[in-house]
């Protein structure tokens, strides 16, 4: 039977006492009686509990009796769970990079479950704004296209024309070899506008906005804001996804049209440094070797790699947990997992379009 104070103030009787509990019960069962105790605080109550588990541990059964509610919700509290067993050791390499590979396996699965069920809630919340145009908040979509489109445009015209120049330049040393030197312009002019242009604002667009989407949301999870929104009757997918998707969608094939002109002057000025050609004679050789379904193939990849890249970004937010360090590993793995996602669509629409000899 235990009375008195078991607060952190009597610490030294506190594990005096539990010392001798611990004794007795080395050779019976122990029934600890709690209705004396006059005050229990959290340093009492980890106590008997440490006790508990130390007896339970040993073989022993140690049970409470006579403790008020409160006491019992705080030794609930209090309990102490069973650590984890460590991981067994790894039986060999070999071993070791299949189980890997099957984690990684099955994880890539439950990441395609989530983001099917994610586009899911994104189409509905989609088709409940469009119900209900008064509902849309059109200050956010054009504040994240200012913040998507515009204010990336500078850096990935940097970037597309120096791409471009360097194709253009390695183009023309290897042709030179044949006399083809000429036909860069070809190269260039399909390679950048069926490809390159789209792909590099892809990529880009996904360090660039897909972090600052994950990194915004996630700091809004972290500060709880979003459970805020839920408690005030509000979507946050309606509120927060919707505008931030809408604008990529919007954004990004108006960057990826940028970024080729962009590529395709740089191309250009190469080529009229390297090659000796001139700008009358550039322009003509890629009007005859281009079309507008050269232009519209980029064009069309631009909004599904909008879309994978929004929807990545914004899971991995919502999956952010209450620290700095969870926050930036799911920033890194929401750019990862864009960019590989943009260059795995990218290559099935080569595919898709060789096929129908588009």
């Amino acid at each position: 039977m235990l009375g008195g104070r078991w607060t952190a103030d009597q610490a030294a009787a506190v594990e005096a006492a539990a010392a001798r509990i611990a004794a007795f019960a080395q050779a019976r069962p122990v029934l600890v009686d709690l209705s004396r105790v006059l005050r229990l605080d959290t340093l009492g109550a980890w106590v008997l509990e440490r006790t508990r588990s130390e007896i339970e541990a040993a073989g022993g059964r140690l049970a409470y009796a006579g403790a008020s509610p409160e006491h019992r919700i705080l030794l609930g509290e209090m309990a102490l769970k069973n650590p984890e067993a460590p991981p067994s050791r790894r039986r060999g390499r070999i071993l070791g990079f299949l189980e890997d590979f099957g984690r990684r396996v099955v994880g890539a699965k439950a990441d395609l479950v989530t983001g099917l069920a994610f586009f899911g809630e994104v189409v509905a919340a989609c088709i409940r704004v469009a119900g209900r145009p008064s509902t849309f908040r059109g200050t956010a979509l054009v504040n994240q296209i200012e913040q998507v489109a515009l204010r990336g445009v500078p850096i990935i015209v940097l970037i597309s024309f120096l791409v471009g120049g360097i194709v253009a330049q390695q183009g023309i040393f290897q042709l030179q070899r044949f006399g083809a030197q000429t036909f860069v312009v070809n190269l260039i002019g399909l390679l950048i506008l069926r490809e390159l242009g789209v792909l590099l604002t892809s990529i880009m667009v996904a360090g660039r906005s897909g972090s600052a989407f994950t990194a915004e949301i996630g700091s809004m999870r972290m500060r709880e804001e979003v459970d805020a929104l839920r408690v005030m009757g509000l979507d946050p997918i309606e509120i927060l996804i919707v505008p931030r998707i809408l604008a990529l969608v919007i954004g990004l094939p108006i960057l990826a049209f940028i970024a080729s002109l962009a590529a395709l002057a740089g191309g250009g000025l190469t080529a009229m440094l390297y090659g000796g050609m001139t700008i009358e004679g550039f322009l003509s050789r890629l009007q005859a070797a281009i079309s507008l379904h050269h232009v519209a193939v980029g064009l069309i990849k631009a909004p599904f790699m909008a879309l994978i890249i929004g929807i990545i970004a914004t899971i991995e937010g919502f999956e952010v947990e209450g620290s700095a360090e969870s926050l930036g590993r799911h920033v890194t793995a929401s750019v990862v997992k864009s960019i590989f996602m943009v260059i795995v669509l990218d290559g099935l629409f080569a595919v898709f379009f060789a096929a129908i000899d588009f």
